[in-house]
């Protein structure tokens, strides 16, 4: 059986329509006996390539990936073999002008009756400009992310100066940069990351970033602020907004509630029902609390604004006696564009 001719079906009139079939598909068609060794490409593989025919044959295509691809790319075609997964890898392929392009290689296996498998038939696709718009599209999000990072430190000097130079304001102002601050951080932990700057402690969710905004907060090394429960992925869409409602109750807590006594304890267990995710946030161990104070600050409005219209979710507030406690429930798709 040659490269050129050598057919996964049976002779006659399947052989025909067989190669007939994938000639004159857009990617490549290739396949291989149940080792591996591969014994058939079509004419675009050959057209791509440049490859002369029978070339590649066994495990002479290796040598068609970027040399910085062939192990992996070996790697992930044994473990198929081995384990008769599908196979799914993206590599550089070499192109008949001599550079290298990025391929979308597939394959699936063939089984008999007895369910072993006969063979293995894969395809090739180029996907070298999807990987370069992909590419083109990161560093602009980068660009722009890192912008609105620097927007966020202008505004807060901004404010810290109006507040030197008008005393009157200055405590409100304090505020105002301890709210930016908390988007800042927010959005530095979703935002896009090149390789050198990206964070290193797995996937941004819902329980990582409400440790970061109260990092700052001595309460959490100290062991009294604790987050429990379920996990969830949260982006761009969802971090704004609870960003800006943690930091409102971490505040709170500080000037009045638990974390403004060393015994305070605040709880926040978060959990998954249906398609709704819900944020429970408890204070105990702090001055007693004997009567609800009033809902008209600019703190409390901005917190309902950003749960009831940024997220279409409710908040619900109820001070008892040991301390405060506030039930948020959010749709989860308002999280992240992928929940």
């Amino acid at each position: 059986m040659t490269s050129s001719t050598a057919d996964p079906m049976k002779s006659g009139a399947d052989r025909l329509s067989f190669q007939q079939l994938a000639d004159v598909m857009p990617q490549m068609v290739w396949s291989t006996l149940p080792d591996g060794s591969h014994d058939y490409y079509n004419a675009q593989w050959y057209a791509f390539t440049g490859a002369p025919e029978g070339s590649t044959d066994g495990e002479g295509w290796n040598g068609m990936f970027h040399p910085d691809d062939q192990e992996r790319a070996w790697a992930r075609w044994r473990r198929s073999l081995q384990t008769g997964e599908p196979y799914e890898i993206e590599y550089r392929l070499r192109h008949h002008s001599g550079e290298y392009r990025w391929t979308l290689g597939r394959a699936l296996p063939l089984r008999g009756d007895d369910g072993e498998i006969v063979r293995w038939v894969g395809t090739c696709t180029d996907i070298h400009e999807q990987k370069r718009f992909a590419q083109q599209n990161q560093i602009l999000s980068r660009e722009l992310s890192h912008r609105i990072k620097n927007i966020f430190a202008v505004v807060n000097g901004l404010i810290g100066l109006s507040g030197r130079q008008a005393p009157e304001i200055s405590g409100f102002a304090r505020q105002l940069q301890d709210r930016i601050a908390a988007l800042g951080r927010a959005h530095d932990y979703v935002r896009p990351h090149s390789e050198e700057s990206a964070r290193h402690d797995g996937p941004a969710t819902l329980k990582t970033l409400l440790l970061e905004l109260l990092s700052p907060y001595p309460a959490l090394d100290e062991g009294r602020i604790a987050v429990t429960g379920d996990d969830l992925r949260v982006d761009d869409r969802g971090a704004t907004p609870i960003g800006l409602v943690f930091h409102e109750l971490a505040t709170n807590s500080t000037k009045y509630g638990a974390l403004s006594s060393p015994t305070g304890h605040i709880d926040i267990a978060l959990a998954v029902t249906g398609g709704n995710a819900s944020l429970a946030w408890r204070e105990t161990g702090g001055p007693a609390i004997m009567r609800p104070p009033g809902l008209s600050g600019f703190g409390t409005r901005l917190t309902d604004l950003s749960v009831v219209q940024q997220l279409g979710g409710t908040i619900d507030r109820d001070w008892t006696r040991e301390g405060l406690q506030v039930a948020i429930s959010v749709p989860v798709k308002a999280l992240s564009r992928i929940n």
